[in-house]
């Protein structure tokens, strides 16, 4: 008998660039009551999703997952900087970072006089005369946006504001700007980075977006359509078109937000194991931990919220080379491709996911009979080095010596031993290998602020009721119902080179979306 997903249910999908998509469908329960998984590479196998899914689905929404689309490196658009600073500043737009990725993003870059101090002070008039050059200049140079960053925006952005309206009047309202404050937070130069890096996927963003919109309407599918943020949270397609890079480096966070789920637990250890690579990270409280450290996306620094993240590359398709002195394994991995070339399913190339059918840890995967040539030591030798790695990484990610459980997922989690050291347990949650599009699939919508604010004489009660009032405006606007917002946290860094009582604060507020199922 045919299924039909009952009223509320709401799709997840996992679309890797060139490589496998995942989706499956949630009922609104706390486990998925029914699951579909598509394997292909690129848009077919996205169409071929929502024809199985659309012809009978009472779905309320469809979650993407596009890390890997949205991507620096998926660009062609060059971009024109403004920085809107009191002087004239020595270091360029993403100055120090590779010299390539540079020269394909930044097309032309300007300084105009303007900006303020961290707690909204006015340093010097915006030179608005300048401000029109420069709009004027970029269009008459062919540049497809504008990455405008001002000095303080974060405690006052009437300048980007301004220059803002500026860049509508001399090219038109609908040319593609991104402002800094509303993209990265303290510290000019990586916030510039982050602003620089979004604006050069504001294109490509919008062509995405309608691409998989169009997919929708082509197949039925009249439904609020999300994209996934790296801290674990949704935002509209609306927002997502405006601010894209905040959606790279999803697909960990989707996958620990999954695992948690799957699990039922909010404090844990999550490893997550592909075809190439592996990750690991936190869970707080049921979300990712995020880093503290600038965080780099093609090897510029940025300072818009991470996921703290240790990578390794270990994946079921990594490639392993016997040899005289012990089997070399990888770096470099068959990917996806395990599925046709390692030895088990008649391929030429030994990997681990062989290794590991062939000490037991994966059934079901290929013939163990291909593995009869390989020697026994290879594979307690390749696995000896799997299990160490995984233990290190483990022990990394650990704030403390205490024991948590270990929540492995993914397609190549058959990797993970069943002990760990430091891990109270491993567990391998049903539908563990499609975490990544559950995590997708059941994630709420979020917002954050990152600001200074002075204590005297305005309090620091009234200045943290302003930050959450922010917050939770912040996550409305990415689609969170009103009146199930939550406070998820609220972290104060004194600054005690500042006066008055000076002090970094960041909130995020966190609800399901509109509409969802209560």
């Amino acid at each position: 008998m045919e299924h039909r997903w009952p009223a509320g249910s709401r799709i997840g999908v996992r679309v890797r660039a060139g490589t496998v998509t995942a989706a499956l469908v949630v009922d609104g329960r706390p486990k998925s009551q029914a699951t579909v998984r598509v394997t292909g590479t690129g848009d077919p196998a996205v169409t071929d999703l929502l024809c199985e899914l659309g012809s009978r689905a009472a779905v309320e929404s469809v979650v993407w997952e596009l890390s890997d689309v949205l991507a620096p490196a998926t660009s062609g658009t060059r971009v024109a900087v403004l920085r809107i600073a009191p002087r004239r500043p020595v270091s360029p737009a993403l100055g120090h970072h590779p010299a390539p990725l540079v020269r394909s993003l930044v097309g032309r870059q300007a300084v105009v006089r303007g900006g303020h101090d961290l707690f909204g002070t006015e340093l010097t008039l915006l030179d608005v005369d300048a401000a029109i050059r420069e709009a004027r200049a970029a269009r008459e140079e062919g540049f497809e946006a504008l990455a405008v960053t001002a000095t303080g925006a974060v405690g006052c952005a009437e300048h980007e504001l301004r220059a803002a309206e500026i860049i509508a009047e001399e090219l038109g309202p609908d040319f593609p700007v991104s402002l800094s404050h509303q993209v990265g937070a303290l510290g000019l130069l990586e916030r510039e980075n982050a602003t620089t890096l979004n604006a050069s996927l504001l294109g490509v963003a919008e062509r995405v977006v309608q691409g998989f919109h169009a997919a929708l309407a082509e197949h039925g599918l009249s439904v609020a359509s999300y994209l996934t943020q790296n801290d674990g949270t949704l935002m509209t397609a609306e927002e997502a078109v405006r601010f894209p890079i905040l959606t790279v480096g999803s697909g960990p966070t989707n996958s620990m937000r999954g695992a948690c789920a799957l699990a039922g637990l909010t404090d844990a250890l999550v490893i997550d194991v592909g075809g190439t690579s592996s990750d690991v990270g936190i869970l707080v409280d049921g979300f990712p931990r995020e880093s503290s450290a600038a965080v780099e996306v093609g090897g510029v620094r940025t300072n818009f919220r991470m996921p703290d993240l240790i990578s390794i590359g270990l994946g079921g398709g990594t490639v392993v080379r016997p040899g005289p002195e012990g089997p070399r394994v990888g770096p470099d991995s068959v990917g996806y491709r395990v599925v046709d070339e390692s030895l088990v399913r008649g391929g030429q190339t030994l990997t681990l996911s062989d290794i590991s059918v062939r000490a037991g840890r994966l059934t079901g995967f290929g013939d163990v009979s291909r593995l009869s040539g390989v020697d026994s030591s290879v594979v307690s030798d390749a696995l000896a080095w799997v299990d160490e790695r995984i233990q290190v990484m483990c022990e990394r990610m650990k704030a403390s010596r205490a024991e948590l459980p270990l929540i492995a997922v993914g397609g190549g989690s058959h990797l993970v031993p069943d002990v760990v050291t430091g891990a109270s347990e491993v567990l391998r949650p049903e539908h563990y290998s499609v975490a990544n599009a559950f995590g997708a699939a059941i994630a709420e919508a979020s917002g954050a602020v990152d600001r200074v604010y002075r204590y005297e004489p305005k309090g620091r009660g009234a200045c943290l009721a302003e930050a959450r009032e922010l917050a939770s405006a912040a996550a409305v606007r990415a689609g969170a119902d009103p009146d199930r917002l939550r406070i998820t946290s609220v972290h104060e860094v004194p600054l005690s080179y500042l006066p008055g009582r000076a002090c970094r604060v960041q909130v995020k507020a966190a609800g399901p979306l509109a509409g969802a199922a209560r």
